[in-house]
């Protein structure tokens, strides 16, 4: 029998990751055939991906994101994702992502109490995320950190029961021009 896995993608994490790489036009990017990528030879259970609401202020700059985003959420539900919105607070020009990592951790506990999979395959190098992870451990899942070669979470790995650096190479499997 083999093993249900659900993908979690915390997507803010995802994008600059990829932005390091050059590559990072998500539009482009085979959500699809990523999750199966990631879920090996496990049944795909669930794969959502969490990203910071974009609101519009008048401003140029957030319908730009905005049309943006709208396009990368349609991308997710065409390649059978869920996304799970959070929200995006601008504070001295920038924006910084807010909620995200509740609704990653929620989504770990909720699966691990209610035994909804095996494996929880996480794509975040956010130490926050350690409680739930060590709580979905001891519920008996595996939390399997997916993390980026050239910018490692030495502490996801400890943190995680398995760990697996994805490189340049292996991303660019997923990019469809």
């Amino acid at each position: 029998m083999s093993q249900k896995c659900l993908i979690l993608i915390d997507g803010s994490n995802f994008y600059f990751k990829l932005k390091d790489l050059k590559l990072h036009n998500l539009l482009s990017f085979h959500f699809g055939e990523f999750a199966k990528f990631l879920a090996r030879s496990g049944k795909i259970v669930g794969a959502k991906y969490y990203v910071g609401r974009v609101r519009q202020d008048g401003t140029p700059q957030s319908d730009k994101m905005l049309a943006g985003q709208q396009k990368l959420l349609a991308n997710l539900k065409h390649h059978n994702y869920q996304y799970v919105l959070g929200y995006l607070l601008k504070a001295d020009g920038a924006y910084h992502e807010k909620g995200v990592d509740v609704h990653i951790a929620v989504d770990m506990l909720v699966t691990a109490y209610e035994n909804l999979a095996d494996r929880i395959v996480l794509v975040s190098s956010d130490t926050d995320l350690e409680p739930a992870i060590e709580k979905a451990k001891q519920k008996g899942k595996v939390v399997e950190y997916i993390g980026f070669s050239h910018k490692p979470s030495v502490a996801m790995v400890r943190f995680c029961s398995e760990s697996r650096l994805l490189t340049k190479e292996e991303l660019l499997k997923f990019i469809k021009l």
